[in-house]
């Protein structure tokens, strides 16, 4: 047992080891102090360009892993070469799968500002030479050729008929013959009163007559088609001169792409057999709105769609996709609702965020990715195939029949990495095989770094950093050394510093606001403390009314004196972002029995399965030590007072088992301690967590009620190097007004609680006694069923 000294109660840093006075003249700190293994695991995933080593940064998000390693990565990629553009374009022979064009980097933007000139271009071209007097004078040559040759055909068909006494009429629905009377039809009743042979005649010649018209009607038909192809010839014709020098111009530019080359073929091909699209863009706009009501305008179809390209950032790309939904991974097709139907087509297309991030690095939070319907599927998809396939969810998974469009995939060559906890990686690493294959490198991040002389001089130049982007005002080297003593207590190790920059953001933000409040220039300690003390303030309510209950006796605390059978336990909660200790009085009974110890809080369901295991634990330790050679006749029960929640939590049990030890002996514990601390079969202490709350938690009931140098706190030996307690408890222990002890056995513990240097006599004597009542009593009820029996 030992009684800890003041100086072990805090590991305090000596502002004079600092050779600087604010921290405006520490050197900023580049990389994350303290985590040089996730550094270098980026590093190996950034650097490996194979498949499937992807990055999954793991730990908590209170250490600043996702800010570390987006600045890593931006530097790594800063310099390396920008990736290539991507284009979507119109596929004239299949409209519903557009092409995708790729271009070297900065070219995709002025591929789409030189489509957009030349059909500018096109639309003023196409229309003056289609309205030029040589276009008109060949237009004119072609339709007296063919109407040449048709009114020269009807001329003779009516010649004919003529000469038979028969006129061609005209009429709604045709053609028909009549006979013929002074240049006018014959009335019926006149041609009734001719003679058989004369009518006979006019119909043998209308029948002759109707089968060469019959004939000619379907000559015309080919003499029409015949036009319409010269027409068409002589368009081509016309367009191509039009449109040839310029779309030839822009070959020559891009001929290095033979992709583009190929789409500007088939552009200059599509607009040479369209060409009345160009000429109907001079129609009026009250007949353009009605074209434009049905479908979209016309020209979009020679438009280029750019989906990435262009920007200012030097290297490459660098995206944060802060929601991670499906449509925002791998992109989506918009609509346009026109008089209730929704049209769509190349130029609707929207990138993801696979799309941006190509050629470059995509970090997603996976708690995100994995709330957001399909959208894990859909990265695993793009990542085995190595291409961004833009697809419906519906789509997606066969759930519909019918697609608008079947966008052409484009390659994928991305560097994906995820943020999550430790327990998400463990995981997603058991249940879903392909993310082994996918995420092969992990970057782990450490809750906390080792103390040393080097490594505080380097945390200063943390704090420095921190304090240049967070406050406006600079540390003085004292709340320098207060922030990193508050390093050391939020990791809850003397020997050990945080790194939850999170924390100390927060911290250095506060104390700015006070030291600006008091009108000072500089952050001191005191206003380090006065942040610290406000973060308490503002959330204890919970605390202080449970301190106020054990005050006024509500709660059942007892801090002077000695009982049997009764010890203050410690317990940590945490209400928040605070964390506080409170005792607990733990009670325990016991009488002949079975070997039972019984644990209310579990036989009332209010106990987790550790604390069940350490009840189990300590009464295995009072069986094999005390009852090893005889009936272990005792009934036990163990309670937690006045708890109406859970308990969870092995912390306790050394409590228990002094607790049930001082009830056997029948000796008293003294009320002015507390105990934490657990222990094994052997009745080895071991540690705990919260050591800090917990004592501090006693010493707050303590001090309100008096210290009068009786009050302590006993916790393990192995927590020593845990301890940093608040200054006003290491003054009390400096003082001899509060005392703290580490123990590494249960007998040391006992030995301090009840004064009693055998008690292990008076345990085995009562234990004896109990044995010995058991053996009498069941001894008795053998002879009374034996005496029964022989009555009977």
């Amino acid at each position: 047992m030992t009684r800890v000294s003041a100086e072990a109660l805090c590991h305090y840093c000596d502002p004079s080891q600092f050779d600087f006075e604010t921290t405006d003249q520490l050197e900023p700190i580049a990389d994350a102090f303290g985590q040089q293994r996730a550094i270098e695991a980026i590093e190996l995933g950034v650097g490996i360009r194979r498949s499937g080593f992807n990055l999954f940064v793991l730990g908590d998000p209170a250490t600043g892993k996702s800010d570390a390693t987006r600045e890593r990565i931006v530097a790594i990629a800063a310099a390396q070469a920008r990736p290539d553009d991507w284009c979507y374009v119109n596929n004239f022979k299949e409209p519903h799968r557009p092409h995708a064009l790729r271009f070297p980097f900065g070219r995709g933007p002025g591929f789409r500002t030189d489509i957009q000139q030349l059909i500018e271009e096109l639309r003023s071209a196409i229309p003056a030479v289609l309205e030029s007097d040589d276009y008109r004078s060949r237009v004119e040559q072609i339709d007296a050729q063919f109407g040449g040759k048709q009114e020269k055909a009807f001329s003779e068909l009516v010649d004919e008929a003529q000469g038979h006494g028969i006129l061609l009429l005209r009429t709604p629905t045709g053609f028909s013959f009549a006979p013929d009377k002074d240049g006018e039809v014959m009335p019926h009743e006149e041609f009734e009163k001719l003679p058989q042979e004369e009518k006979d005649r006019i119909a043998q010649a209308v029948r002759g007559l109707q089968e060469k018209l019959e004939r000619l009607l379907r000559q015309v038909v080919l003499w029409r088609r015949a036009h319409r192809d010269e027409m068409r010839k002589l368009n081509r014709e016309v367009t191509t001169f039009a449109v040839g020098n310029m779309v030839d111009d822009l070959l020559r530019r891009y001929v290095a792409l033979p992709e583009v080359v190929a789409w500007l073929e088939a552009f200059k091909e599509d607009v040479v057999e369209n060409a009345d699209i160009f000429r109907s863009q001079g129609e009026s706009m009250p007949q353009q709105l009605a074209a434009q009501a049905e479908e979209l305008p016309p020209l979009r179809r020679y438009e280029v769609n750019l989906l990435v390209g262009g920007g200012d950032e030097a290297g490459a790309p660098v995206v944060t996709e802060e929601n991670p939904t499906y449509t925002n991974l791998v992109g989506r097709i918009e609509h346009i609702a026109r008089f209730g139907a929704l049209l769509t087509d190349f130029g609707l297309i929207k990138a993801g965020a696979l799309h941006r991030a190509n050629g470059g690095y995509l970090l997603l939070d996976m708690r995100r990715v994995l709330m957001q319907p399909f959208a894990w599927e859909a990265l695993k998809r793009a990542l085995h195939t190595r291409e961004v396939r833009i697809e419906s969810p519906g789509q997606f998974f066969g759930a519909v029949s019918t697609v608008s469009l079947e966008p052409q995939p484009i390659p994928l060559d991305v560097k994906v990495v995820l943020f999550g906890d430790r327990m998400l990686h463990m995981l997603l690493q058991a249940y879903d095989p392909e993310f082994v294959e996918l995420f092969k490198v992990a970057a782990d991040f450490e809750d906390d770094a080792d103390s040393s002389p080097e490594s505080v001089a380097v945390y200063a130049r943390v704090i420095g950093t921190i304090a240049r982007k967070t406050c406006e005002i600079p540390l003085d080297r004292q709340a320098v050394a207060r922030v990193i003593e508050f390093g050391a207590r939020e990791v809850g190790d003397s020997g050990k510093l945080s790194l939850h920059r999170r924390a100390l953001e927060d911290l250095l933000t506060e104390s700015e606001y006070w030291a600006r409040k008091a009108g000072l220039s500089v952050v001191g300690a005191e206003q380090v403390q006065r942040a610290l003390d406000a973060r308490i303030e503002r959330s204890d309510s919970v605390r202080r009314r449970m301190q106020e209950e054990i005050l006024r006796d509500t709660i059942m605390i007892d801090t002077q004196g000695a009982e049997p059978g009764q010890i203050n336990g410690l317990a940590v909660y945490s209400v928040g972002e605070l964390v506080f200790g409170q005792p607990t009085r733990i009670t325990a009974t016991t009488r002949i029995g079975d070997g039972h110890v019984i644990d209310i809080q579990r036989e009332s369901q209010l106990a987790g399965a550790i604390h069940s295991k350490g009840v189990m634990i300590l009464s295995a330790f009072v069986a094999a030590r005390y009852a090893a050679l005889q009936p272990f006749a005792l009934s036990a029960s163990l309670a937690f007072e006045q708890t109406y929640g859970p308990v969870e939590g092995d912390s306790a049990s050394l409590a228990e088992l002094c607790a049930l030890v001082s009830s056997l002996a029948g000796v008293p514990i003294r009320q002015a301690w507390a105990v934490t601390g657990s222990v094994n079969q052997r009745g080895e202490v071991q540690a705990i967590g919260g050591v800090n709350e917990k004592i501090e938690g006693f010493f707050d009931i303590c001090a309100a009620r008096g210290l009068d140098a009786s009050h302590g706190v006993m916790i393990p030996k192995a927590n020593l190097r845990h301890l940093m307690l608040r200054h006003d408890v290491v003054d009390a222990v400096r003082d001899g007004r509060f005392a703290i002890h580490a123990v590494s056995h249960f007998d040391e513990a006992i030995a301090l609680l009840t004064g009693e240097a055998d008690i292990d006599r008076k345990v085995r004597a009562r234990l004896g006694q109990y044995a010995e009542i058991a053996r009498d009593f069941a001894l008795r009820r053998i002879r009374g069923r034996r005496g029964g029996n022989a009555g009977q």
